[in-house]
């Protein structure tokens, strides 16, 4: 994570609330002192607490991919 990075991030969170939308993100502890540095915690939207950081967690189904 670099400042490249956070300013990727922030376009991001910029182009999705012109939708209507929030970027949710789930940073390492790395990345959130990163953010916090620059005053951007707040702007990026949604911060989730990380429960496990090697743990990728997903939501929903996957339905028959089958052909």
């Amino acid at each position: 994570m670099d400042l490249a990075s956070v300013d990727t991030l922030a376009r991001m969170q910029l182009a999705a609330s012109r939708l209507g939308f929030r970027v949710r993100l789930s940073p390492s502890e790395e990345m959130l002192e990163l953010l916090e540095l620059c005053g951007l915690v707040e702007v990026l939207g949604e911060i989730e607490e990380r429960k496990d950081p090697l743990r990728v967690e997903e939501e929903g189904e996957l339905g028959d991919t089958a052909a």
